[in-house]
C-alpha cells in the first residue's frame, strides 16, 4: 500500500528540526517558520494565541498540501518583539491555557468519581437525566416523546 505509516507523520527523524525560521527580507520584522510534523491543530491555536499579543501586527498560517504534515507561520510584529520571541510567548501562554484546561477536566472528573459515577453530585455534570432540562432544552423525554434528548450520562459516560 502507498500509504505513509502514521507513526511516521508526527514522530521527527533523526537530525530533523522541528521548526525552520526564515527573516522576510521585504517586510520589515515579519518572519515565516516553518514547523513540521504538525497540522491544523497547532497551527490554529499558535495563530490565535499569537493575534491576542498587542505587538503582533500580522499572524496567519496556511499547510502547503494536504498529505505533508506541516505548516508555515507567517508572523509579523510592530517592532518591539522579534516574530521568535512573539511565537515563544504565545507558546509558553498556550501552554499554561491547556494546562489549566487539563487542571479543570481532571478536577470534574474527580467529582464524578466521588460521587459514585452518576453524574449527580456537587461540581459533576449536575442534575442532568433526572427531569431537568438536558442540552437540547426539550427534557429528558426528547423532542419527540423518544430518548432521543442527550443527558447527562449519555456524554462522556466512562
Amino acid at each position: 500500500m502507498n500509504a505513509i505509516q502514521r507513526h511516521e507523520i508526527y514522530v521527527l527523524d533523526d537530525g530533523e528540526k522541528p521548526i525552520e525560521v526564515t527573516e522576510d527580507t521585504k517586510i520589515p520584522n515579519a518572519a515565516t517558520i516553518k514547523v513540521l510534523k504538525q497540522d491544523h491543530t497547532l497551527g490554529n491555536m499558535l495563530r490565535h494565541q499569537l493575534l491576542t499579543n498587542p505587538a503582533v501586527l500580522f499572524a496567519g498560517y496556511k499547510v502547503p498540501h494536504p498529505l505533508e504534515p506541516q505548516f508555515q507561520l507567517k508572523i509579523q510584529t510592530d517592532g518591539s518583539v522579534t516574530p521568535s520571541a512573539a511565537l515563544e510567548k504565545a507558546s509558553a501562554d498556550l501552554i499554561g491555557a491547556l494546562t489549566t484546561l487539563e487542571t479543570k477536566f481532571r478536577r470534574e472528573f474527580s467529582y464524578r468519581e466521588i460521587d459514585g459515577g452518576d453524574g449527580t453530585g456537587a461540581g459533576g455534570l449536575g442534575g442532568v437525566g433526572q427531569g431537568e432540562v438536558g442540552m437540547d432544552g426539550v427534557g429528558a423525554a426528547g423532542a419527540y416523546g423518544d430518548e432521543t434528548a442527550w443527558t447527562g450520562r449519555d456524554y462522556l459516560d466512562l
